[in-house]
């Protein structure tokens, strides 16, 4: 079966596994699943992505393309004070996430979306993403570009990128949508951005000519 973990809907056979993870002093345990991504156990992306983010967090946190909830979740238990809701159009990701938020004891909305459709123009204080690379320039720019009209005021941005698969045009294409576009770290092969202060939505010829010039 041809499934990838951006499939909305994967036919793969299921193949149940779990593990066993840390963060910043809380131990995780994650329910996975063929169809999804990093299935045995947190990519090293995501991990890097996690050391970067601060030690305390609050308001509405949303991860986009959660896959099984191992970024929300991690996040949420470090931080119980904030809100956080999980997205992904993988119906079987989103059904691990919810489960895996209970069963490590943390309230957090779950939802299937395509990108930001979903979330009917709801706005947050800081958005995390490991985009799908997979998936395509044109699919993961729009998630930048929606991500940015998705911000609260003050909010920010949080997305890492192997450089080897595009972090320093990432990195342009960023700065026509945000204000600041801070890199946050670079380790492993990996660039952490922070984005924040959103820029005037670009009419959508424009954004597909930024697209293919990115």
């Amino acid at each position: 079966m041809n499934d990838h973990y951006f499939t909305q809907t994967p036919q793969s056979e299921h193949k149940p596994a779990q593990f066993e993870t840390g963060y910043r002093g809380h131990t995780l345990l994650f329910d996975t699943d063929s169809g999804v991504f990093s299935r045995s156990g947190v990519d090293k992306g995501t991990q890097i992505l996690l050391d970067a983010l601060p030690d305390s967090l609050s308001g509405t946190v949303l991860d986009m393309g959660c896959g099984y909830g191992a970024l929300g979740v991690s996040l949420k238990k470090a931080n119980p004070n904030c809100t956080l809701t999980m997205a992904d159009i993988n119906e079987r990701a989103v059904t691990l996430a919810k489960q895996n938020a209970r069963q490590n004891g943390v309230e957090a909305e779950t939802l299937q979306s395509d990108g930001f459709s979903a979330l009917g123009g709801r706005r947050f204080d800081l958005i995390v993403l490991n985009p799908p690379i997979r998936a395509g320039k044109q699919v993961i720019y729009r998630m930048f570009a929606d991500g940015a009209q998705s911000l609260a005021d003050g909010g920010e941005m949080a997305i890492v990128i192997r450089k080897q698969q595009g972090a320093p045009s990432a990195r342009e294409y960023l700065r026509k949508l945000f204000g600041r576009v801070d890199t946050a770290d670079r380790s492993g092969g990996y660039w952490v951005l922070k984005c924040a202060v959103p820029r005037a939505a670009l009419p959508n010829d424009n954004l597909k000519e930024s697209e293919a010039q990115a």
